[in-house]
């Protein structure tokens, strides 16, 4: 036998007041005292009662959810973190979250566009947009939308990073400790899409933090010690690009007592190709990584600089929900700072810098 689901009015007759307290209660909508307020949610919780999703969304003319693309979902962790924390804080507003991988391809991208479009999910937030395209198919069709990290056009809220900061106190805390030979393991610029609200992308801000503060206490660049890629390559193992990297590096005849790299993937890749070698980390050479992700399953866990990903996901879905609330909503930009976080892979400049060690 089929149990009868609660209806409003059961919650209305449990907490002693009419249907209309009860609907204010739920939709937060108009005042309620704070006694009568807790009586009709205990009456919820009593009585099992659910409201009808699909009576709100002709009611609201809304479908309470968002559409969510990433970038990339299996190899960098930095995207699930964001992910995870866009799903939480649209579940703590009623919200549900499509993820949409658009797998680096353009055209893969603006098929889930389509597809948000045509489920008319509230607004979608990109992590990160590849097609300016895309973002402009969104805009026609009216729905607000948030990108994060990277911004492609301005005519969108956006959640972004401060990179130069970040990559400043991880050079910082390398050349407090005495390194002077720095190398800089990061992403080729030419491979990653530019900002439109800020004159460098995420690459070129991490690039310079490093040039600069090489620059700041009187040390030359040798290019030799540069090495620009691409983060990972799925196909080759997701390490193979800081692990090459690093074995250049250290064939040199003058290795570097530090590395920065511009992810933990690229770190990764480094302690890899050093423990191959012979050296000891932070012993022989010490090791910066950025994003935080997987830097404290490493071994030795690694110093890196962490991104506020969490804070990301929550600004974005909140950024969301300001323009699905007021369409008419000038579009806002924050920049988040992220934080150095000092673990086992740095120490003091050795004395002695050799080669390898066997």
């Amino acid at each position: 036998m089929k149990l009868k689901s609660a209806t409003l009015l059961d919650v209305a007759r449990q907490a002693g007041v009419s249907r209309a307290t009860v609907a204010r209660v739920l939709s937060a909508g108009g005042y309620v005292g704070d006694e009568t307020r807790l009586r009709v949610e205990e009456a919820v919780r009593q009585t099992g009662y659910r409201p009808n999703a699909m009576a709100r969304s002709l009611r609201t003319q809304r479908t309470f959810t968002i559409g969510h693309t990433t970038s990339e979902f299996t190899q960098n962790p930095f995207f699930a973190h964001v992910a995870r924390s866009i799903e939480r804080e649209g579940l703590a507003n009623g919200y549900k979250t499509f993820l949409y991988n658009q797998d680096g391809s353009d055209a893969h991208e603006r098929a889930g566009v389509e597809q948000f479009i045509e489920r008319r999910v509230d607004a979608v937030i990109f992590t990160y947009p590849r097609d300016p395209q895309s973002l402009a198919m969104l805009r026609a069709a009216a729905m607000p939308v948030v990108q994060i990290e990277r911004d492609l056009t301005p005519d969108t809220s956006a959640v972004l990073v401060d990179n130069y900061t970040g990559a400043a106190a991880g050079m910082a805390h390398l050349l407090q400790l005495g390194h002077r030979r720095i190398a800089f393991i990061g992403g080729d610029p030419r491979l990653n899409p530019r900002s439109c609200r800020r004159p460098r992308s995420v690459e070129e801000e991490r690039l310079d933090a490093y040039r600069d503060a090489l620059s700041s206490v009187g040390v030359g660049i040798d290019e030799r010690l540069i090495w620009l890629g691409r983060y990972y390559e799925p196909d080759n193992g997701i390490n193979i690009a800081g692990y090459r990297a690093m074995r250049t590096l250290l064939e040199l005849p003058e290795r570097p007592t530090a590395i920065f790299t511009g992810c933990d993937i690229l770190a990764a890749g480094a302690l890899q190709a050093t423990y191959e070698v012979g050296l000891r980390i932070p012993d022989d050479i010490s090791v910066v990584g950025f994003d935080d992700t997987t830097a404290r399953i490493l071994a030795p866990r690694l110093t890196s600089v962490a991104q506020p990903m969490a804070e990301l996901g929550k600004t974005a879905l909140q950024l969301a929900l300001a323009q699905i609330d007021d369409p008419e909503i000038a579009p806002q930009t924050v920049i988040l700072s992220p934080q150095l976080v000092i673990r086992d892979s740095t120490g003091p400049v050795p004395r002695l810098a050799p080669t390898r060690r066997g």
